[in-house]
């Protein structure tokens, strides 16, 4: 057997090595050395019994103090996982996204619908799945004027004197948003291109860096059924997010006496802010925007069409239904 006092000698050296890191963390000092004193003061060379039990005293307290060392050391790489080359997680995440970044061609979406088919509510959910910005050109245009870029000068000149902002003009503000960092994977083409010289500037400017649009889906809806899907809908300006008296109401919608919204009560869920209407969100506005949009349309995606990257989508049915046609409809054919 051994003897105690060989036991006693292992047993400070656990207890010493286990101290000599435990100073490192402050929370576990005042423990650790409380064992040490234990096991040094009150071992008894006269009683082996006493000296055994001591030191299998001393030496689990020092396993105990170890242990709760390598918990704590897990718990700060809890989130710093080492591969094989010493990289942490996070590292190979990042190496992994500047690949994708800059050597594998961008995602670009390009979403057409009539008014009131949904792609307000279908927009924003292909965001959150792919990761990548919609660009809406409404929005870009602003951004430009206030940032005071050298298109935005061009474009809030144009709109001072009254006139239509040119292809041209806009084209150059999508080149410009799309080399910022949000757009390094892809983004989603909302409002544009309208015209089919629109749609060819377009292919000729994402060429120039060696992209291409990747998907073009239709959201398609009988003309019939957008009269009420338009006459109901309501708007947050800021954000985007848009309602509907019938299909998606905000909670605090309350009704007159005829069944109408009482337009003070009509506010956004989120942030409790007024919603609007467009002014152009009546009856006689959408026959004559329905046929500008079918007239422009339609040769927009004949010109898509030989490269195999148009997909339809029933927008004419419930939203769960409609949502799992655009995650077919996004996915890669095999």
């Amino acid at each position: 057997m051994f003897s105690s006092t060989a036991i006693r000698m292992a047993t400070r050296r656990v207890i010493s090595k286990g101290l000599q890191q435990q100073q490192q963390q402050s929370s576990s000092r005042a423990f650790s050395s409380s064992v040490f004193t234990a096991v040094a003061t009150k071992t008894n060379p006269q009683s082996n019994v006493r000296n055994v039990l001591l030191a299998s005293a001393g030496f689990a307290a020092a396993v105990a103090v170890l242990q709760q060392q390598q918990q704590q050391e897990d718990r700060n790489n809890n989130n710093k996982t080492q591969n094989f080359f010493g990289k942490s997680s996070a590292q190979l995440v990042k190496e992994t996204e500047d690949k994708f970044g800059t050597f594998w061609p961008r995602n670009i979406l390009i979403l057409f619908g009539p008014p009131g088919a949904g792609k307000g509510t279908q927009g924003p959910k292909i965001e959150d799945l792919l990761g990548i910005p919609q660009l809406s050109t409404g929005d870009m245009l602003r951004a430009a004027v206030s940032a005071g870029t050298e298109v935005g000068k061009k474009a809030e000149a144009v709109m001072k004197a009254g006139g239509l902002v040119s292809d041209e003009i806009v084209i150059g503000i999508i080149r410009d948003r799309i080399k910022e960092d949000d757009c390094r994977f892809g983004f989603i083409l909302d409002g544009f291109p309208r015209t089919l010289p629109q749609a060819k500037a377009l292919d000729k400017m994402l060429a120039e860096e060696g992209s291409c649009v990747t998907k073009v889906i239709e959201l398609e809806v009988p003309d019939s059924v957008l009269e009420e899907r338009i006459t109901g809908r309501w708007i947050h300006k800021s954000s985007g997010r848009s309602y509907h008296v019938k299909y998606a109401p905000p909670k605090s919608m309350k009704l007159d006496t005829n069944g109408k919204p009482i337009p003070d009560t009509m506010k956004d869920d989120v942030t409790g802010e007024p919603l609007m209407q467009r002014h152009d969100d009546t009856a006689a506005a959408l026959t004559k925007r329905l046929h500008g949009y079918h007239k422009e349309t339609i040769p927009i995606l004949k010109h898509y069409e030989p490269n195999g990257i148009v997909r339809s989508v029933n927008a004419n049915q419930e939203m769960s239904s409609v949502w799992t046609q655009i995650l077919d409809a996004l996915k890669r054919k095999e």
